[in-house]
């Protein structure tokens, strides 16, 4: 599953866009509201599964529970 994926499937109701930038150096970045959420530069390491998400629930809340499941 790709971040991007991930992060839609908790919230995409409230997430206007979700933007995939190439960068020079294998850069990855994450920035909600133009803030700095995840950088690859300062830790040295792509984020672990579910990283960033939890380090975003702060901001956006818990997941939300939009998809209608069958049953």
């Amino acid at each position: 599953m790709s971040l991007a994926d991930e992060l839609l499937g908790r919230w995409a109701p409230i997430v206007g866009a979700v933007e995939l930038k190439s960068g020079d150096h294998g850069q990855f970045e994450v920035t909600l509201d133009g803030k700095l959420t995840f950088s690859k530069a300062e830790q040295h390491r792509f984020p672990k599964p579910g990283e960033v998400a939890g380090s975003l629930e702060a901001k956006l809340g818990p997941p939300l529970h939009w998809r209608k499941t069958s049953g």
